[in-house]
């Protein structure tokens, strides 16, 4: 078999559009080590069920969530079949894994060690990036930025790790705030290369990937004894996160990436990406998360009222995931689903009556006005839902 020109080589190293490719088994082999990542976050929050628990868990949900937002504009436009790709993404992973493993001690004696294990898995896709922008002026100016910016977060967290209580908090949050608000403020949006449609299957499929989480909370918990509650109380908690995947995925995925798809290509395009993906679905991923937390408390105290912070984690989590929605559809067209935007507000709400009654019965009744937001919505949408979902079929 004779070798592959050097100038075709070189041609599947430069950054190209994507766009009508699916999501590779490289890069769902990469978002693997994400469950792993997702799943200590979980554990730092169920080993410390208080307010610092919780801040800490979602300030290292954040600074994974931006990681692995780094790499989904990145697969974006490189070629993930390159050997070299291949090889650095491998490196990235190992990087994530580290990462992954800190979580739990992130916060105390691991600190640096996170911080280091960040910038490696950082800098790994920038590196990616600098040799892909070589022939791209546009696209390095804005790599540029993002070196730059990356460089002040990993220099933060390393900071960060030699403090501890509230100032070792704060800082954490300035070096996220600053990083994450980077390519907001700082990096041009125009320079940046985007496939719509590999970019809203990539978060379409870490979204699945965070809800499999809450999954495994429930599988966890469970292992600890079986009984008629415990049973009961996997199948609500089934029936929750099969209410929040039917959310995202009825509806909402399909006219997201057809609205990203059909944007002008180039600036408006990259800001809408931005905002709806990058930014807007860290609260829906966070939500997620938090209620994989009231899972697993649910499931380990059937009978029992909820702790305050549990309950706020089962009912704030839904009630997050629900505003990202909001969120999501007002950056899209501009207007405000109230259905949901008022089933957060009531969720909330309910807090105090959480606290008192059993927690499976709090579970109850979460899935109860979930499923019933569901089954009003598929009502009002009628047949225009299923002509969104089945754009072949003609209109009867």
């Amino acid at each position: 078999m004779e070798a592959a020109p050097e100038s075709s080589r070189r041609s599947r190293f430069q950054a190209a559009l994507r766009e009508g490719e699916r999501v590779s088994p490289l890069e769902l082999f990469f978002d693997l080590v994400f469950v792993l990542a997702i799943t200590q976050c979980t554990a730092l929050m169920i080993h410390h069920p208080n307010w610092e628990g919780l801040a800490q868990g979602l300030l290292v949900l954040g600074v994974l969530w931006w990681t692995w937002v780094a790499y989904s504009w990145l697969t974006s436009v490189i070629d993930p079949e390159d050997d070299v790709v291949r090889l650095v993404i491998f490196v990235a992973m190992a990087g994530v894994l580290v990462l992954a493993l800190c979580v739990p001690r992130a916060f105390g004696s691991l600190g640096l060690t996170f911080a280091i294990a960040y910038g490696v898995v950082r800098y790994a896709q920038i590196a990616l990036y600098v040799v892909a922008s070589r022939d791209d002026p546009g696209l390095r100016h804005s790599v540029n930025g993002l070196a730059i910016g990356t460089a002040i977060g990993v220099g933060l967290l390393a900071t960060a790790s030699f403090f501890d209580g509230w100032a070792q908090g704060a800082i954490w949050a300035l070096a996220l705030a600053l990083d994450v608000g980077a390519p907001y403020f700082a990096i041009d949006a125009g320079g940046w290369k985007l496939a719509p449609r590999h970019f809203a299957e990539r978060h379409g499929l870490i979204l699945i990937v965070a809800l499999g989480e809450s999954i495994v909370a429930i599988g966890v918990a469970a292992e600890l004894s079986l009984d008629a509650g415990i049973v009961a109380a996997a199948g609500l908690g089934i029936a929750t996160v099969a209410a929040l995947w039917w959310i995202y995925f009825d509806v909402v995925a399909v006219v997201a990436e057809r609205r990203l798809s059909a944007a002008e290509v180039g600036r408006a395009q990259n800001e809408m990406a931005r905002d709806s993906y990058s930014y807007l679905h860290y609260p829906m991923i966070a939500g997620i998360v938090l209620v994989a937390l009231g899972l697993e408390k649910t499931l380990a105290h059937v009978g029992d009222p909820l702790e305050v912070v549990p309950a706020f984690a089962l009912l704030g989590g839904v009630a997050a995931y629900l505003l990202g929605h909001v969120a999501f559809r007002y950056r899209h067209i501009h207007t405000i689903n109230r259905r949901r935007a008022g089933l957060a507000v009531l969720l909330l709400a309910l807090l105090p009556l959480a606290v008192e009654l059993p927690a499976l019965a709090t579970l109850a009744i979460v899935a109860t006005l979930l499923w019933a937001l569901i089954a009003y919505e598929t009502r009002i949408y009628g047949d225009a839902r299923y002509q969104l979902r089945h754009p072949e079929a003609e209109p009867t």
